[in-house]
């Protein structure tokens, strides 16, 4: 029997062990009933705010019945990212060494900032830095850092680049007031995510100047119109800072084709920062590898674990290939944190706007460890057909289309009657999409595109088996025929 807890401090460790044994019980229980548990619970705003807003407890309370509470109140009511029936946004899916390397870095809560905070979580994040560069196909000596996410890791590739312009010290000097700096611009597609645009307004670039140019019929940034756009900008004199690719658009999937728009950057001397924060990846996958362009010609890329590499959120890896640019964009060290470490060590610290830093790179350790690159590859490649069964499904359908195409296991598709008209269809398939959503056997999102509404079915939950990806074939033409 533990101890209880005693009034100051901490949980003494045999109570940890018990508390932690329940926990872990009712995961098991939670694992073995996946499959039947639906995605998503109906429920309002009200609903959820009544069962959950309540006043602190002044007296401790037992884990048990707060363990009870958070699985009858709060994860119903969640949606179940990390459930086979997840098909929508880029789904994400935590794996169990991934699970268990999140408890060991949070029992440990080191700070990995500095190498002399926290060697070893610095010395580690250096090997699945190198590890995780080598399956994207990007130099392995490339200046590298884990953050929280794409979104970080492409402000973060941007304040680079904007710093590297030649000549206009932004680091020392700012942008405030000053006649000398030409107006600064960002190119990128029309699908590009809308990362671009936040990063841009951070940096002070703006949004009237992410230029966002359109896309060619399969989605995918057109070099020569990128090459028109860039030669437009230096004839009006103004400045482009850094153009952004995409290996796996938000929408369709689509992959910008790198390595002639790296031709094209090369020539106006422009940054290219590459977004395959989804598509980077799965080169792991023998079925998509080819597919895929070499990025390596790229200044900067976004690749996330926590997107394909079924890692708990968050991890997410960013690389530059130009030495010390993320650094000279970042390193900003007071006098209370620096050191006398030997061996010039790499303090991470200095490669982003992040100083506390969690311990990631374990997690990433684990998982690659557990399953090895084969593998990770070998459960990629099965997510890889389980897309392409529901695109042949799809396309041999009478009365079903795929309204777009990629190399990665996200299927665009919708429902079109004979009969049914521009706007009718795209209601028709909203109402779709809800009836499936509702019903709370899988869980899909949505885009629009050029020809009007479609549906997105993605694939890459580690959970997701052949019979799951069967289900969402079968919900979705039941649905279609209710609504139709």
């Amino acid at each position: 029997m533990s101890a209880p807890a005693p009034a100051l401090g901490d949980w003494p460790p045999d109570l940890l062990a018990d508390n932690g044994a329940l926990l872990l019980a009712r995961l098991r229980e939670h694992f073995e009933g996946l499959h039947d548990l639906p995605v998503r619970s109906p429920s309002t705003p009200a609903d959820v705010r009544a069962l959950l807003r309540r006043e602190p407890p002044a007296e401790p309370q037992d884990f048990a019945a707060i363990l009870a509470d958070t699985f009858a109140d709060v994860v119903p009511h969640l949606v179940q990212w990390n459930h086979p029936g997840f098909h929508a946004y880029i789904p994400n899916s935590s794996s169990g060494p991934g699970i268990l390397a999140e408890t060991l870095a949070a029992a440990l809560n080191p700070n990995a900032m500095l190498w002399h905070t926290s060697p070893a979580a610095s010395a580690l994040e250096e090997t699945v830095l190198g590890w995780i560069a080598g399956l994207a196909g990007y130099p392995q000596d490339a200046d590298g850092v884990l953050l929280s996410g794409a979104s970080t890791a492409t402000f973060t590739a941007l304040a680079a680049a904007r710093d590297a312009l030649p000549g206009l010290d932004i680091r020392r000097r700012g942008l405030t007031g000053r006649t000398d700096v030409p107006t600064l611009r960002v190119h990128t597609s029309d699908q590009a995510h809308s990362s671009v645009d936040k990063a841009a307004i951070a940096l002070g670039v703006g949004l009237d100047n992410v230029v966002r140019l359109p896309a060619d019929a399969a989605y995918r940034l057109d070099p020569a119109v990128l090459d028109a756009a860039l030669r437009a900008d230096r004839e009006a004199g103004l400045l482009p800072m850094a153009v952004v690719a995409t290996l796996g658009t938000t929408a369709t999937g689509a992959v910008d084709p790198v390595g002639d728009l790296a031709g094209v950057c090369a020539r106006h001397g422009v940054w290219l920062h590459v977004d395959a924060a989804y598509g980077g990846l799965w080169r792991v996958a023998d079925a998509v590898r080819a597919a895929l362009p070499d990025a390596a010609a790229a200044d900067s890329i976004v690749v996330n674990p926590h997107k394909v590499l079924f890692t708990p959120m968050h991890a997410s890896a960013l690389y530059c290939r130009r030495p010390g640019a993320l650094a000279g964009a970042f390193r900003l060290v007071p006098e209370i944190l620096r050191t006398d470490d030997d061996g010039a060590p790499t303090d991470y610290m200095n490669r982003s706007l992040e100083l506390g830093r969690s311990f990631k790179a374990l997690k990433l350790w684990w998982i690659i460890r557990s399953f090895g690159t084969r593998g990770i590859g070998e459960r990629l490649g099965h997510q890889a057909r389980l897309a392409a069964t529901l695109r042949e499904r799809v396309a041999a359908e009478p009365g079903w289309e795929l309204t777009a195409t990629s190399p990665l296991p996200v299927v665009c598709l919708r429902h079109r009657p004979s009969d049914a008209g521009p706007h009718t269809l795209d209601a028709l398939n909203a109402r779709i999409l809800r009836r499936v959503n509702a019903g709370g056997e899988v869980f899909l999102s949505h885009a629009v595109l050029r020809d009007g509404y479609t549906l997105r079915v993605a694939f890459g939950n580690i959970h997701t088996r052949e019979q799951d990806a069967d289900r969402v074939w079968d919900v979705l033409r039941a649905a279609a025929e209710k609504e139709s």
